[in-house]
């Protein structure tokens, strides 16, 4: 592996918190990723579950079959651990939550085909009390085989 190849989730966090998303996206694309850059915002986890797997099907980045499914369903649980700092209920996050979510497909290690498929999610925002001003970012990162 040369040194300058980044890994699944590297890429996902480097067009998470770029701010030449577009070109960063272009760059990772011409090598065979896919990738997908949305928002979710709720205090109901379902919710956030349901916005980033409809976003998925949308575009093709999953289909509808176990394997996909049940990695990009892993892939957000294992983000949600970290956004919400392990407090994840099914439910309720118990505090707002406003975040962008970027998902990526693609080799685990940038142009090492070795390993197949494997999808990554990065959840970033704000999430804090539900009154304005006591909200701070956070950052959560799921990274899983198909």
């Amino acid at each position: 592996m040369n040194s300058e190849n980044h890994g699944i989730g590297k890429i996902s966090i480097l067009l998470a918190l770029s701010d030449d998303y577009e070109n960063l996206k272009e760059k990772y694309e011409n090598k065979g990723y896919m990738i997908l850059k949305g928002n979710a915002g709720s205090m109901d986890v379902k919710k956030i579950y349901a916005a980033i797997e409809t976003a998925a099907f949308r575009e093709d980045m999953i289909r509808e079959n176990y394997h996909d499914e049940h990695a990009l369903y892993h892939a957000i649980q294992e983000a949600l651990m970290g956004y919400c700092r392990g407090q994840v209920v099914l439910g309720d996050v118990l505090r707002t939550a406003g975040l962008i979510y970027v998902l990526v497909r693609g080799n685990l290690i940038e142009g090492d085909k070795a390993n197949g498929d494997w999808i990554s999610l990065v959840l970033f925002g704000q999430i804090g009390s539900p009154r304005k001003g006591f909200e701070h970012e956070a950052i959560g990162l799921g990274v899983q085989p198909i």
